[in-house]
């Protein structure tokens, strides 16, 4: 073992001191960009349960714009019922990521019913896009939670 104050005992400390900083700045990142994601969850999920809730009470509009999609009103009640549900699971830890994966897919479908099938509405199609930009990034901060929700899936 080298002495204290030796070339080989200081290379080490420094080594030590610098892995320890690098870590420490590593637990910050983490920790911000966890905040992050949770603020980011928190404002989405009171957006689409204020959302889907609309969809489930039927306002004129709403009623209108479904009719207008061609699918039939039950298809508002199910877009409604699974934005209220990625709502709730959003803020559900244990269920944010996967809730962000449909809502992913339910993003995906609105970009392509605004921009095919709804007059007028191609400039809200840029804002659906990049909610499931943000919601795929969700997906991706939250890929931990959803390998460790399948693996205690699994049989």
């Amino acid at each position: 073992m080298p002495k204290t104050g030796s070339p080989g005992h200081t290379r080490r400390v420094r080594a030590y001191a610098a892995r320890s900083q690098e870590g420490t700045e590593a637990f910050k990142r983490g920790r911000a960009i966890n905040i992050t994601l949770w603020t980011v969850q928190v404002l989405l999920a009171l957006f689409f349960a204020f959302e889907g809730v609309a969809k489930l009470l039927g306002g004129l509009t709403t009623v209108e714009m479904f009719g207008t999609i061609g699918l039939g009103q039950w298809f508002r009640y199910l877009t409604g019922f699974c934005e209220l549900a990625g709502a709730v699971g959003l803020l559900v830890p244990r269920l944010s990521g996967v809730a962000a994966l449909g809502l992913v897919g339910i993003m995906v479908g609105a970009t392509l019913t605004n921009l095919f099938l709804l007059p007028g509405m191609a400039s809200v199609a840029i804002m659906t896009l990049l909610l499931g930009i943000v919601f795929g990034l969700i997906a991706w901060g939250r890929w931990p939670q959803t390998k460790a929700l399948v693996a205690a899936l699994k049989p």
